[in-house]
């Protein structure tokens, strides 16, 4: 876990106007910043950038959040990755990281060696007739090209040393991969007479490379190797460039090669994404399913591509939710994306990615394969294989639609399949104490928690993040008049920060990505988008503040005196301390009242 004073601490020490400007044009309007949004399509803007709050909210989708919460939407980053970043731009270390550190100087050296390779690479595709006739007879625009950032690496041993220089024989290109050192000592290029595909990260820094064969040759792609910089497992080709279509339009394709991506967007279909020669990993499915909740996994039809489906099937199954979507799209045997795009055109492929076959009815089709229902052995032999995916599915709706089709596949009622599975049966709801428990009599009652008057508090936090010097008036005994509830949990992180740091209005988004709790997270959220309170005199702010926290003390004294008197007007006896206490609150009740009518005339 990240400690939540680092938390707070990035953010205190980032600029979210500087930070979404790299991605975004804003212009100044008023207090805040505006711009269309990145997220939806929109002709006018209605995406705002608080720089006094450090947040930003757009009015049109909905969409809001920190620093962190723009990189983790924008880029697709975890909210760890989007930490790490800002505290790396802040020359920070994140504490507490059990990841094993890397030098970032080596990881610039060879961020820096890798852009000067496709810099050379893209050179030598525009004097490489050979490249060039490649592309055009797959039917590639220069525009598309350039996008990509495509090149071609010669049919050289060395080429690379006329980019690199003495630099060639140094450590940067062999850990990056571009060069193969053999026995002897002597280096070699690793890419050699291939069109070569740029494979970037989340903030579109070049990683790694594809290389795909001209003519003949094996083999007929091949990748960058395991470097500092890349991890195969972890990375998609294609995702930096397509992370717009994919927001407008709300679903990602994944595909099997380079070729299929570029080819796509060639046809004006841009929101797919490509696995790296590996296997769908869970990895890959976490960045999917922070750029869309649709994703799409598009195979061809012929056994490789069944193999390939069940792999990213199986690693889908802890990923889910139920306002998730995975589906399986099927090509014709004799097409790939990029044959079936050319030949049937942009409609008929947005057609079958719409149709393509629900998660649900592929893993059952799966789960059917080869058995004979008919039969008492293959409805079991159903039941057995199913438990080693069903019982991994995190949608627990999903999961239980799935179960229900099985005991019809199977001729077994719900809970035997449930109790074959493995998986708890859900809970069925109960109704209140009022109808009594199990022994027939009534479930005592529970005494609720004190919930100061919501409308006296959330104005108190609304004062307060607007003037942060009004934290030091807080009187002593504010936890306790703020009652129970995620508000006192706030008041409390305020009052903390205060001792420590000073309150100030950034501290209320490092406060709002630090929390988990749902309550409080709503709550601060609604204080990063509320307007500030519309007070036109300096005293009348005191003036405001006092007469807040007057009306929570008379709210305190009504609640403890009702408490009192409902006692004895059921016929109790009070005790001395509790008779003498008693008095003293009425005789509050009034001084408070007055003082507050006092404020009011004042």
């Amino acid at each position: 876990m990240i400690p939540e004073s680092f938390i707070q601490d990035v953010l205190a020490r980032t600029d979210i106007v500087s930070l979404i400007e790299r991605y975004v044009p804003l212009k100044k309007g008023g207090a805040n910043y505006m711009a269309c949004c990145p997220f939806h399509n929109e002709k006018s803007p209605s995406f705002t950038v608080s720089p006094t709050k450090q947040f930003y909210h757009c009015f049109g989708c909905g969409a809001h959040g920190t620093a962190v919460g723009f990189l983790m939407e924008y880029n697709g980053m975890s909210f760890r990755d989007a930490i790490k970043d800002l505290a790396q731009q802040a020359g920070l270390k994140v504490p507490e990281d059990d990841a094993p550190q890397q030098d970032h100087s080596q990881i610039n050296t060879l961020l820096a060696v890798m852009e000067r390779a496709a810099r050379y690479f893209r050179d030598q595709l525009r004097v490489s007739p050979k490249a060039i006739a490649y592309l055009k007879q797959r039917g590639l625009t220069g525009e598309v090209a350039k996008n990509f950032g495509i090149g071609y690496a010669p049919d050289d041993w060395q080429g690379l040393h006329a980019a690199l220089g003495a630099d060639y024989e140094g450590a940067a290109p062999l850990e990056a991969g571009l060069v193969i050192q053999n026995d002897t000592g002597r280096r070699y290029d690793r890419f050699r007479d291939r069109v070569m595909f740029p494979i970037l990260d989340q903030r579109g820094n070049i990683i790694g490379f594809g290389g795909r064969v001209i003519g003949e040759g094996e083999p007929k792609y091949l990748n960058s190797p395991e470097t500092p910089l890349f991890e195969k497992g972890r990375e998609l080709y294609g995702l930096f460039q397509a992370r717009q279509a994919i927001r407008e339009s709300g679903v990602v394709v994944v595909v099997e090669g380079y070729m299929d991506v570029v080819a796509l967007a060639q046809f004006g279909f841009g929101s797919a994404v490509a696995t790296l020669g590996t296997a769908t990993t869970a990895t890959h499915i976490q960045k999917l399913f922070r750029q869309s909740d649709k994703v799409v996994f598009c195979f061809d039809g012929d056994n490789a591509g069944r193999k390939a489906a069940r792999r990213a099937l199986e690693a889908c199954l802890d990923q889910l939710g139920d306002d998730r979507e995975a589906r399986f799209l099927f090509l014709p045997p004799e097409h790939d994306p990029d044959s079936f795009i050319r030949e049937q055109g942009l409609e008929a492929f947005h057609r079958a990615v719409h149709n393509a076959l629900p998660l649900s009815e592929f893993l059952l089709r799966e789960l059917r394969s080869d058995l004979n229902l008919g039969t008492a052995e293959d409805r079991s032999r159903l039941v057995y294989e199913a438990k080693t995916l069903v019982p991994k599915i995190s949608a627990p709706v999903l999961q239980q639609q799935i179960v229900r089709m099985i005991s019809e596949d199977v001729e077994l009622p719900v809970e035997a399949v449930l109790a074959a599975l493995e998986i708890k049966a859900p809970t069925q709801a109960r109704f209140g104490n009022s109808f009594g428990n199990a022994s027939g009599r009534k479930a005592p009652r529970q005494r609720s928690p004190r919930v100061a008057p919501t409308g006296n508090l959330r104005q108190l936090l609304r004062l307060l993040c607007a003037y942060p010097t009004l934290i030091e008036k807080l009187p002593g005994d504010i936890l306790e008049l703020a009652g129970d509830g995620p508000v006192r949990d706030i008041l409390q992180s305020f009052l903390d920060i205060r001792d420590t740091d000073g309150f100030n209005p950034t501290s209320l988004a490092g406060l709002y990505e630090a929390t988990s709790d749902e309550a409080r997270k709503a709550i601060l959220l609604e204080l990063l988008q509320a307007p500030p309170p519309k007070i036109e005199r300096d005293d009348a702010t005191v003036q405001e503040f006092d007469g807040l926290i007057i009306n929570l003390r008379i709210a305190l004294n009504d609640h403890e005196f009702s408490a009192l008197h409902q006692r004895i007007m059921q016929g109790e006896l009070l005790n001395p301390d509790e008779m003498q206490h008693y008095k003293a609150l009425t005789e509050r009740k009034q001084a408070l009242r007055s003082s507050r009518t006092g404020q009011n005339g004042a």
